[in-house]
C-alpha cells in the first residue's frame, strides 16, 4: 500500500470577483426597497396663482428648498426654487403679490428630447437614484399620475441608507 502525503496547495485562491471574466454586481444598498419605503412626508405643491410671499413663508415653514407649482387640474407645471424666489424678493426684483407661475422653472414636457419617467410608490430606490443624478428632485405620482403624492430627493436617498445602516 502506498501513502500519499498531502501537499500544501501552492494554488493561489483568488477572491470571488472574478470568475472567467465575469464581474458579479456590487451588493444592493437599497436591499430591494422601493420609493415607498422612504416614508416620505406627503406632497406639498402650490398652485399657479399663489402669491409668492405665501409661498416662500410655507417653504420655511415645511423645510423645502424646491416646490413644484401645479395647474389648477393639479397637473404639475414647474417648480420654484426658494432659495432664488427668496433672493429675488429681498433685492426688490419680485413682489411678495406676484405669482409663482412668473418665477417658476418650467418642466419641459418634449417627449422627444426630454422623456418623462414615472416615479411611483412602487419604483425600486436603485432606479430612483439613476433618476437623480440628473435631476434636482423627483415628483412622486399615484399610478395613474394624476397626483403628486411627495418629493424625493438624493438626501431622502440617504437619510434612508445611513438609517438602514447599509
Amino acid at each position: 500500500m502506498t501513502t500519499v502525503a498531502a501537499q500544501p496547495s501552492t494554488a493561489v485562491q483568488s477572491a470571488p470577483t472574478a470568475l472567467n471574466g465575469f464581474v458579479p454586481p456590487p451588493p444592493d444598498k437599497y436591499r430591494g426597497a422601493v420609493v415607498e419605503d422612504l416614508q416620505l412626508s406627503p406632497a406639498f405643491a402650490l398652485p399657479q396663482d399663489e402669491r409668492i410671499g405665501r409661498a416662500i413663508e410655507l417653504a420655511y415653514d415645511r423645510d423645502f428648498s424646491h416646490i413644484p407649482v401645479l395647474d389648477r387640474k393639479r397637473k404639475p407645471l414647474g417648480y420654484v426654487e426658494v432659495a432664488a424666489l427668496k433672493k429675488k424678493w429681498e433685492a426688490g426684483e419680485a413682489d411678495p403679490t406676484d405669482n409663482v407661475a412668473l418665477y417658476m422653472t418650467k418642466f419641459n414636457r418634449s417627449v422627444s428630447t426630454n422623456p418623462y419617467t414615472v416615479i411611483t410608490p412602487d419604483t425600486p430606490l436603485a432606479d430612483l437614484e439613476r433618476f437623480l443624478q440628473d435631476n434636482i428632485f423627483a415628483l412622486v405620482t399615484d399610478y395613474g399620475r394624476k397626483f403628486v403624492l411627495g418629493v424625493a430627493t438624493a438626501q431622502d436617498l440617504e437619510t434612508f441608507v445611513s438609517r438602514r445602516g447599509i
